[in-house]
């Protein structure tokens, strides 16, 4: 059924996007940090995780059982103790459980869901579709930060003279 809402199937894809970027990584590839205040792979995954379900399903379900719920920020420097105490495994595998039962959720929501809104304290007046193109640009980010951590632990010194020509930024 086509009710209209955005990104449904960038959302639908990314767990699949990130199982194709981690193919060939290690346990301590995974685990690996390429410097102390920046994430893992690992804790990466365990934001995904945390995030699908007590950020964006909760909003999700209170955007739909609510009028003009408010919304507090999500930071996730907040919970980085909790994500470098979980098992990146175990934690992707929740977010890809997590992560189809929210589309098969999104995918049955009527027409015209996506204008229902919401008061985020930090920004003012959202609607769901503004919601649903904010988690695409989440997991398009995460993507990203997944792929550059992947370049700079397993490809990069494996590249010899030829990794000279890139500027890693993980």
């Amino acid at each position: 059924m086509d009710n209209g809402l955005p990104c449904l199937d960038l959302l639908e894809a990314t767990p699949g996007l990130l199982r194709g970027l981690m193919a060939e990584l290690t346990e301590e590839d995974v685990r690996w940090k390429p410097a102390p205040d920046r994430f893992s792979v690992g804790e990466v995954l365990a934001h995904l995780s945390h995030s699908e379900g007590h950020c964006y399903r909760a909003r999700l379900d209170r955007f739909m059982e609510e009028e003009n719920p408010e919304f507090e920020p999500d930071d996730a420097q907040d919970h980085l103790d909790l994500y470098s105490r979980m098992d990146p495994e175990d934690a992707f595998d929740h977010f890809e459980e997590q992560r189809e039962t929210n589309i098969e959720m999104l995918r049955d929501m009527p027409p015209g869901s996506g204008d229902r809104t919401a008061v985020h304290k930090a920004v003012g007046g959202i609607t769901l579709a503004q919601m649903l193109n904010e988690w695409a640009m989440h997991d398009l980010g995460h993507v990203r930060q997944i792929a550059e951590l992947v370049r700079a632990r397993k490809y990069h010194a494996a590249a010899g003279p030829l990794g000279s020509f890139y500027e890693l930024k993980p």
